[in-house]
């Protein structure tokens, strides 16, 4: 009798731990997205490498600081129209073929900088050529990621899904850079780059052994233009699409202070402390990510999605008010783990409630989204900060952020009162 009740008691626990952690049981049971999520966390793992061999390179040959940040510009351009392209080709054509292609091009693209690399005199031009072609091709291949997720996952299961993906990305942003900085001073650039290549090898063999994917039935007939207008007029015309990418954007333009990071920087020891501030939100992410169990219990995901991007405002505000660094990169970090829950449940609800003749073409629109609103935010943060101060641009930046969330919630009422069925 004690030991039934011992058992009873342990199973018991169990199941209240598992409750709160991580929820791995689709890895488990799902063959093609256990083949797919292992593929590309390794290939980003290896792209986070190559995002520090990459500005560390062109500033060895150029002694620049405006050549590295030109390269942002360079690889923000061609992504812009690529998304919305790749969007299209996502409804239209085989995902895993798409997947295929795109990921080979990207590739090869490594071994353009494994050559460049090999060369006695490495070419500027080239570094820029490929980080052009690079991200055109990333948002080809983006949207078909995107959207074969929802062909090979129940919905039922895209919350364990976004905090998995959420888990692995912090991971790859914290150790990646580091790992890729080890590389370099211990091996060399070349190195980094092949052992990049090699990601994506297994990757593209991961896809490779996939099965059973079917090709999308959508938009075969309709050109190009209509099948954009058809994909903007979907996400314009669903309150809860519109309000979860307005409530992201505006938090990213008011409430992103990275650029204001080196400034900080500059008072609180240097270069050590500007690693750990873009290092804090990752680590917040990571953490939220992994006890991100009691997520599969929400069932207003406006309201959760609208919380989080609130307390990340929230979060911000005391970041800059805070005269200690590391009560500082404690909200930072605190910052991080509020936008790692926004994220897991913005993925949700777009898997769950976009149909999947529209998914590849509305992944370009979130792409789009999510990558130019930390840009814009840069350039806010920047200019509030020279003109009235830093600690003056972070706090209203917050505030800003706040309010913009609280008028996405009063004008978009369907959004916040949005409910998952799943």
């Amino acid at each position: 009798m004690i030991h039934v009740k011992m058992s009873a008691a342990f199973k018991l626990t169990h199941i209240t731990y598992m409750k709160y952690f991580l929820d791995t049981k689709v890895l488990r049971h799902n063959k093609n997205f256990r083949l797919l999520f292992t593929g590309q966390s390794i290939s980003f793992f290896g792209t986070m490498m190559t995002s520090v061999a990459f500005p560390y390179q062109i500033y060895q040959l150029t002694k620049s600081t405006l050549m590295v940040g030109l390269v942002s510009l360079v690889q923000l351009i061609p992504l812009i129209f690529t998304a919305l392209l790749g969007g299209v080709f996502a409804d239209r054509y085989h995902r895993r073929n798409l997947l295929i292609i795109s990921e080979s091009f990207l590739a090869i693209c490594c071994l353009l900088l494994v050559y460049n690399a090999i060369i006695p005199e490495p070419k500027v031009s080239v570094l820029f050529v490929v980080a052009a072609l690079m991200s055109a091709v990333t948002g080809l291949h983006r949207p078909a990621l995107d959207s074969i997720r929802q062909q090979i996952v129940a919905k039922e299961d895209f919350l364990a899904v976004g905090a998995l993906i959420m888990t692995v990305t912090s991971i790859a942003m914290i150790a990646g850079p580091a790992v890729g900085g080890l590389i370099i001073a211990h091996f060399g650039l070349l190195e980094t780059y092949a052992l990049d290549f090699l990601t994506f090898l297994i990757s593209l063999i991961s896809i490779l052994m996939m099965q059973n994917i079917p090709k999308p039935k959508g938009i075969r007939d309709q050109s190009t233009v209509a099948a954009l207008k058809g994909g903007l007029h979907y996400a314009v015309s669903r309150q809860e699409l519109l309000g979860s990418y307005v409530v992201d954007f505006s938090a990213m333009i008011f409430g992103m202070p990275n650029a204001l990071f080196p400034a900080i920087a500059a008072s609180h020891g240097g270069a050590k402390t500007l690693g750990l501030l873009y290092a804090a939100p990752a680590v917040g992410a990571l953490f939220a990510s992994i006890v991100s169990g009691w997520t599969t219990h929400i069932k207003r995901h406006g309201v959760a999605i609208a919380v989080s991007a609130g307390f990340w405002g929230v979060a911000i505000i005391f970041f800059g008010l805070a005269e200690n660094i590391w009560i500082a990169l404690f909200f930072l970090a605190l910052a991080g783990g509020f936008d790692a829950i926004s994220g897991v449940f913005r993925s949700t609800l777009w898997n769950q409630t976009i149909p999947e003749e529209y998914r590849g073409r509305l992944a370009g629109i979130e792409m789009i989204s999510y990558l130019s609103g930390p840009k814009l935010g840069d350039t806010e943060a920047g200019l509030v900060a020279a003109a009235f101060g830093v600690t003056f641009s972070i706090v209203s930046g917050g505030v800003l952020c706040i309010v913009s969330v609280a008028a996405c919630c009063y004008f978009l009422p369907k959004f916040i009162k949005y409910r998952s069925s799943y």
